[in-house]
């Protein structure tokens, strides 16, 4: 019996309905025309590239060659600072590349997107996930997987509630902590399967067994030197190694974790479900770009070195109206399409420090536990 099924389309109203997006495309495009800037990386942007690639490879060289080997408690500090290296990669390295943003050369782009690799991850199935159904479908139950990472998480009033969710505002953090372990292990693997059955690894140019395959090869790979190099020459023990690695991925699963549910599972999202027309095809109320800024959050739009850290993954209303911009434009972009969801009576959700928007956050996350 085939099983495949293409995932269900959902249409958004057309721009007409509101003239936001033209309006605000028109300003971004005359700030970079005006200001002669180009809307790829710039010289501090390849800077970056080079001390997060940097923060994650000399700790670990310094480790697997035997230079911690003497001290408890310097080997374990190596692991951490490969997790903010980690952290840093996947933010500020691989987020741009797998967006296209690093240049208008798509070869430069898909060279940096392997970066991701480095860090145990899959380009195949991260684009799905973010570029196509995150992106596309921001918060939209059974289309964006970001809200339905687990059963032990209710992140959205469309999906179905269970007693233990009460406890979501608790217990989540400690999920979050292991995200990217269950990424580097499960994740990649079902999520095969799954954009299998809904036809969209076709997009990605690939099919199943030879996804499969390379990443059987690519996780092989990963925990080889991740892994096996350090039991064989760090001069720590196993358990050592062990716990040092459990250390990087804690420091870098609840960071990442926290750096983007921060922007969409707010008490200021909407999580507009579309309807059912005549014709029975789902359509939204609001067109794309009103849908982004009704869903998406910012925080922390003052602090100068978090934004530089996380890939300016702060300014996410930016970043989802203008994926295929560099972030490090996006600051300069804030003003002008806050100022225009202004002229068209919109909302401009912003928290302005980190302790707000964690606290927003684990409300919204008490009240999806209860209704």
């Amino acid at each position: 019996m085939n099983t495949r099924k293409k995932k269900e389309i959902v249409r958004f109203a057309s721009k007409e309905t509101n003239l936001f997006a033209d309006r605000v495309k028109a300003k971004v495009d005359e700030y970079f025309s005006n200001h002669k800037l180009s809307r790829y990386a710039n010289t501090g942007m390849w800077i970056k590239t080079t001390c997060m690639i940097l923060l994650y490879i000399l700790p670990y060289l310094t480790m697997t060659l035997g230079y911690t080997a003497d001290s408890v408690w310097l080997f374990p500090g190596m692991w951490a600072m490969m997790g903010l290296g980690v952290i840093g990669i996947g933010t500020s390295v691989m987020h741009d590349a797998n967006h296209g943003t690093y240049s208008s050369r798509k070869n430069v782009n898909t060279a940096m997107s392997h970066i991701l690799k480095m860090i145990g991850g899959y380009t195949v199935t991260w684009k799905i996930q973010h570029n196509l159904l995150h992106h596309t479908y921001t918060n939209l139950t059974g289309l964006d997987e970001d809200i339905t990472p687990t059963t032990f998480l209710r992140f959205s009033p469309g999906t179905e509630r269970k007693p233990y969710h009460k406890l979501q505002f608790i217990y989540a953090w400690g999920l979050y902590a292991m995200m990217t372990l269950f990424w580097m292990t499960g994740k990649d693997f079902r999520q095969l399967f799954r954009y299998e059955r809904h036809q969209l690894l076709v997009k990605q140019k690939t099919t199943l067994p030879a996804a499969m395959t390379f990443l059987s090869l690519l996780k092989m790979f990963y925990f080889g030197y991740i892994i096996v190099l350090p039991l064989l020459f760090s001069g720590m023990s196993w358990w050592m190694v062990v716990l040092g690695f459990v250390v990087m991925h804690v420091i870098a699963g609840l960071s990442l974790a926290c750096i983007f549910q921060l922007a969409h599972i707010m008490e200021s999202s909407t999580f507009a479900e579309p309807v059912t027309d005549a014709m029975g095809k789902k359509q939204m109320e609001n067109n794309w770009a009103v849908h982004q800024l009704l869903n998406t959050s910012n925080y922390c739009p003052k602090n100068k070195l978090l934004t530089w850290f996380i890939g300016g993954l702060n300014y996410q209303i930016e970043h989802h109206l203008f994926p295929n911009i560099c972030h490090v434009h996006y600051s300069r972009l804030s003003p002008i399409i806050s100022s225009t969801a202004r002229e068209f009576g919109l909302p401009y959700h912003v928290q302005p420090n980190l302790f707000k928007a964690l606290q927003s956050h684990t409300k919204m996350l008490w009240i999806l536990g209860r209704k």
